[in-house]
């Protein structure tokens, strides 16, 4: 009955997105929902796209662990980086009236710079669906005993018919009944799992001293770390392109702006759900924790000590964190591929011909990120290397080029390969003590300044002249 549950609730999913299909006319309605989203739809939909299976099955075991520490990167650093993405970039973005974040670099300063950045976030979407493939992989094997790595084609096979066939119309429409599955799976889960452990006073009473611990231990590299945590997303995500995907289909500015909003107290209230289940779990059935590293630890629990209604709703609930936060990442980047890595080189593609082209990129991302998933088993790690490479080469010249006047273009080089570089050679070269990413984060910025001072240029006031006859 479970089983045959989830495959009910999964055709249902390829039903709506099937229905969305109709509404995809032009490459506008595919990529940005023909700019009608409400904000509150826009909420949801960044909400369910990074409320993904490592909020539920990989947060919640580091937690525990690790306590508060354990979570700055995922519940506070995601927090930062949507309230961030409301207060500062939004409204820029939105008034350009494009369609893709590296629709900005081509604007502010070249078309180079636009394939460079745009391969840049391709390349980082990878891990990050890989992670869901694998979810929805270990998922299927818990439930169906179905091999992790069929499990994994045919989760990729799932999202991207959807995907594929509805564009940003069917991810929204899904999102908003994904969005009701998750909130309304983990909050009957948690009401049922605190009856067990007589509230949650009883919980928190037993976890070790120092666990709730929001800032660090006294000590430099210790602080370092911390500010370390809060930059890998918190800053990182801030130049992906599935925030401006979701942005960018606001009805309008402020609608947008809202939307950030929304997304970031949907994440931050009920992404701590899970934490709470695993805390309680951790201490009902430490025994759990040791199963696959921990990384099922819920879904296992629920498995082993739940009735059928609540494996149903749970599951459920799972499924369509997986499944949402797949599709949006799926089409980001072959929207990106589509506006920035092909269409540049094709001036005289028709608007159907780029829609051909985008649906072809979704299918070549999905394929990548299967590949991928095969040779990983960390869903936590996928997602975390996702953003790193954003962080150090693109973040400093996306936040430059809005609002540092001075920004050029060989300054912007000088931060892409400085940045990298840095991180590159601090990871894999010396193994630093301190996090590679504060020195691939701070080489870009003494890049991108010192080089923009030495070989100042005209950039800004071009991209002043194109905007303004935009508007």
């Amino acid at each position: 009955m479970l089983a045959f549950s989830i495959i009910l609730y999964i055709a249902i999913t390829l039903f709506l997105g099937y229905r969305a299909s109709f509404r995809v006319k032009n490459t506008l309605d595919y990529t940005l929902a023909g700019r009608s989203l409400p904000a509150v739809m826009v909420g949801i939909t960044i909400f369910a796209t990074w409320f993904g299976p490592e909020m539920i099955m990989g947060v919640p075991d580091l937690f525990v662990r690790e306590g508060i520490q354990g979570i700055i990167i995922d519940q506070f650093g995601v927090w930062l980086c949507l309230i961030l993405l409301g207060l500062f970039y939004t409204r820029p973005l939105y008034r350009l009236k494009i369609i893709t974040i590296n629709d900005f670099f081509r604007l502010r300063y070249n078309a180079a710079i636009e394939k460079v950045s745009s391969i840049i976030n391709v390349i980082t979407y990878f891990s990050w669906i890989a992670a869901q493939f694998l979810a929805l992989a270990l998922l299927f094997n818990t439930l169906l005993g179905i091999p992790v790595s069929l499990g994994i084609v045919i989760g990729a096979a799932i999202v991207l018919i959807y995907t594929y066939i509805g564009g940003m119309w069917a991810v929204s429409v899904t999102d908003l009944i994904q969005s009701v599955m998750i909130i309304a799976g983990l909050m009957y889960l948690m009401v049922w799992i605190l009856g067990k452990t007589g509230g949650i006073a009883p919980i928190i009473s037993r976890t070790p001293v120092g666990f709730f611990r929001f800032f660090p231990e006294p000590g430099f590299y210790n602080g370092i770390d911390y500010l370390g945590k809060w930059m890998v997303f918190g800053l990182g995500t801030i130049p992906a392109q599935e925030l401006y995907q979701r942005v960018l289909a606001a009805k309008s500015e402020q609608a947008g702006v809202n939307g950030a909003y929304i997304s970031g107290i949907l994440l931050f209230i009920f992404g701590s759900i899970p934490l709470i289940i695993g805390l309680a779990i951790s201490q009902l059935h430490p025994e759990i924790i040791a199963q696959s590293d921990g990384q099922n630890m819920i879904p296992n629990m629920v498995f082993q000590y739940t009735g059928l209604p609540m494996q149903i709703l749970f599951f459920g609930a799972l499924v369509s964190a997986i499944l949402s936060t797949s599709s949006g990442a799926l089409l980001a980047p072959a929207t990106v591929i589509g506006e920035n890595l092909v269409k540049p080189y094709f001036p005289t593609l028709t608007d159907k011909q780029l829609l051909l082209i985008t649906r072809l990129s979704v299918i070549f991302v999905a394929v990548v990120s299967c590949i991928m998933a095969f040779f990983n088993s960390n869903i936590h790690g996928l997602v975390v290397d996702s953003a790193t490479l954003i962080l150090v080469c693109l973040f400093v010249p996306y936040t430059g080029g809005i609002y540092w006047k001075k920004s050029s273009v060989t300054g912007v080089w000088a931060a892409i390969i400085g940045g990298g570089l840095a991180w590159a050679i601090c990871a894999y070269g010396l193994e630093t003590r301190i996090d590679p990413i504060i020195y691939g984060t701070l080489a870009s910025l003494v890049c991108m300044v010192a080089v923009s001072l030495i070989f100042p240029d005209d950039s800004y006031a071009q991209y002043r002249k194109t905007t303004t006859a935009r508007l």
